[in-house]
């Protein structure tokens, strides 16, 4: 093969390992997001469409935590700062939040369970959380979540005697119902 033809067929090679290397890129937020997910990793909850059939007697104590983005007007609040849940039984929390700025704006809240080996065990039934709001000034809107906590946590030695859980939620601005982080909302990269 001469000289050409083999800087030719190492471009070639290089090309599709671009292309390869982009596509993994691209594919692996969506793959992780998957997998946390499925598993619960990183104190993802799961989600869920109905509850056990029986609750447990054992309880565990469910806190609230809610912020917002420092590029958001915005305050949050639960309506409830903590609660006894027991295992299994499903509870409704409501949250409330407000838009105190001059302007109409849109955000989107995210979410995560501590501690992260909890998250396989925190079921949501529904939530408000990866939906897009837009609130005028002034406006105020009441959401739900609903959740369990799953009575299989006593049977994983990692889970069994954690205590305490704490849904942390975050409003963040939003584009396209995707959160924007606070360094582009800064820049004024948001509508």
């Amino acid at each position: 093969m001469t000289p050409a033809g083999r800087n030719r067929r190492t471009a070639f090679a290089a090309c599709l390992v671009i292309l390869a290397m982009s596509g993994l890129t691209a594919a692996s937020v969506p793959l992780y997001d998957l997998f946390c997910r499925t598993t619960g990793f990183g104190g993802t909850p799961m989600v869920g469409t109905s509850t056990p059939a029986t609750a447990s007697d054992r309880t565990v104590s469910v806190r609230f935590d809610s912020n917002v983005s420092p590029a958001l007007n915005w305050r949050f609040v639960a309506e409830t700062h903590e609660i006894t849940a027991r295992l299994g039984e499903p509870q409704t929390v409501m949250f409330k939040v407000t838009n105190a700025g001059p302007a109409p704006s849109t955000g989107i809240a995210t979410f995560n369970v501590t501690p992260e080996l909890i998250g396989g065990y925190f079921v949501k039934i529904a939530c408000f959380c990866f939906t897009e709001q837009t609130l005028q000034p002034g406006e105020t809107l009441e959401s739900a979540v609903v959740f369990y906590v799953d009575p299989d946590m006593v049977k994983d030695a990692n889970t069994k005697d954690i205590p305490a859980v704490t849904l942390s939620y975050t409003y963040f601005p939003s584009k396209n119902g995707a959160p924007v982080t606070t360094a582009a909302a800064a820049a004024g990269k948001v509508n």
